[in-house]
């Protein structure tokens, strides 16, 4: 049956996803571990929040209660634009949170914001390049925010400008990965923002390259459209450290709050497992890419 959106890119991520299959095996499998390290940390999940603003239309205080969640399934939460008070807060809640920011046109501004989340004690920053552009091709504006896309001097300045591990988000080709080390980031997410381009290529598909590149000199993370245990294992072994996960905590959270956030958080975490052990994967470090077979011409 013919997709009525064919140029979408958040339904062709979906679709290549489900063109991925997963090899068994079963001989000298043991008990899987999903810890994951990060920044000299440790969590139980490589399952983290995704960079999410404005969460008041979802539940009251959506932000904080979804701080609270991941603090309490002991996963990185991560948190994109907000006031001052509502990262206080987030942070206050005990969550280990790396707080992104947006490519805005005021340098200075983003310098502000970087010290400032410091000052909250955050566990890293980043950036949001890929809101640079709106989709008639100028500078985008975000809430009434000019935005401007970045150059490799500027993002140096900004990462020169904090102690903290420095990430790019918005990653979705080689040649911004090679950039990205050549600025000194500590991390980059690699994603299309669910759809801010059409025709985007899925960030799985891509992924293999940009690790490669990376060649595990810094973590990959990964978002978009990642909805179960089975889509992180997937990520996993294609070269991801790490995954993001928005929309899929996005009814508990409106359901169930924090309590929800958790829930989700340990049920994903538990799916991945499962697909561990049945993979002879002992741990996320461990997991052989040669399990990931494709279908559909992919």
């Amino acid at each position: 049956m013919e997709r009525s959106k064919p140029w979408d890119s958040d339904q062709i991520t979906r679709d290549y996803f489900d063109s991925l299959l997963v090899e068994m095996r079963h001989i000298d499998a043991v008990i899987p571990s999903t810890k994951f390290e990060l920044y000299g940390e440790t969590f139980d999940t490589p399952v983290m929040m995704a960079a999410l603003s404005h969460l008041n239309n979802i539940r009251e205080n959506g932000m904080v209660e979804m701080a609270r969640g991941a603090h309490a399934a002991n996963a990185v939460n991560w948190v994109g634009m907000c006031d001052e008070a509502e990262l206080e807060a987030i942070t206050a809640t005990g969550a280990r949170t790396i707080c992104i920011i947006k490519p805005y046109a005021d340098n200075d501004y983003i310098f502000r914001r970087i010290e400032y989340a410091e000052r909250c004690g955050v566990l890293a920053v980043g950036m949001d390049i890929d809101h640079a552009f709106g989709a008639d091709g100028k500078y985008d504006v975000v809430l009434g925010e000019k935005m401007k896309p970045k150059s490799l001097p500027e993002l140096r300045e900004f990462i020169k400008s904090t102690k903290l591990p420095f990430i790019i988000k918005g990653v979705l080709s080689g040649q911004d990965a090679y950039k990205a080390l050549e600025a000194g980031a500590k991390g980059i997410v690699v994603s299309h923002h669910h759809g801010i381009m059409s025709y985007a290529v899925p960030p799985l598909f891509i992924l293999p390259q940009i690790a490669k590149v990376i060649n595990q000199q810094i973590p990959v993370f990964v978002d978009c459209g990642i909805m179960s245990g089975m889509d992180v294992f997937k990520a996993l072994a294609l070269g991801a450290d790490a995954v993001s996960v928005g929309r899929a905590v996005m009814e508990p959270l409106r359901n169930n709050g924090s309590e929800g956030v958790r829930d989700k958080i340990v049920k994903m975490t538990e799916e991945l497992a499962g697909v561990m052990a049945r993979t002879c994967s002992r741990d996320i470090r461990n997991i052989d890419p040669t399990v990931i077979r494709h279908r559909n011409g992919w």
